[in-house]
């Protein structure tokens, strides 16, 4: 028996599916420019980070959990983002480093920052998209991301499982 994997891209020459697929069929074209944008204020906003992803940031940083929790977290109900710079909203994690914004955790960063720009805000609409263009200036340039690509990284929430093939979208 067949197993039944749900294809939400479809094919473009398929035209029921079309009507059910998303908007991006055809691919999104993007190409992280590490230029720090989307870890970056102004607004504030929410890194989350899972108990798995903290004790990577611990053993990246060389430090205990309990110190990564304590200096560079805080809890949100139910949840744990990471702190962001008091005045300029910047991840606390972005430092400038020879004229280059970098991040201090980036391989072993959370997935919704591996997941950047492919997230479900983003993708709602072309008008989406192109507003987190005009922050990001890697929306719209380089590699061509296919639609079952994009699904992929949207789906790979434990990537430490097999950091070799983890999909990102922002693979330097």
């Amino acid at each position: 028996m067949k197993s039944m994997v749900k294809n939400t891209c479809g094919s473009p020459r398929d035209s029921l599916r079309r009507a059910k697929s998303p908007w991006y069929v055809a691919g999104l074209h993007f190409e992280c420019r590490q230029c720090g944008a989307c870890c970056a204020g102004p607004s504030e906003g929410y890194i989350w980070v899972s108990r798995t992803e903290i004790e990577l940031i611990a053993n990246h940083l060389k430090m205990t959990a309990s110190q990564v929790r304590r200096n560079f977290l805080r809890r949100v109900g139910l949840r744990t983002t990471i702190i962001e710079h008091p005045v300029t909203k910047d991840c606390i994690f972005l430092q400038d480093k020879s004229g280059l914004r970098t991040c201090m955790i980036y391989p072993v960063r959370p997935n919704q920052c591996r997941n950047w720009p492919f997230w479900p805000n983003n993708l709602e609409n072309p008008n989406a998209w192109n507003q987190a263009a005009k922050k990001c200036p890697g929306i719209n340039r380089g590699k061509l991301y296919s639609c079952e690509e994009i699904e992929q990284i949207k789906k790979n929430k434990k990537w430490w499982q097999n950091p070799t093939k983890a999909n990102s979208s922002s693979q330097k």
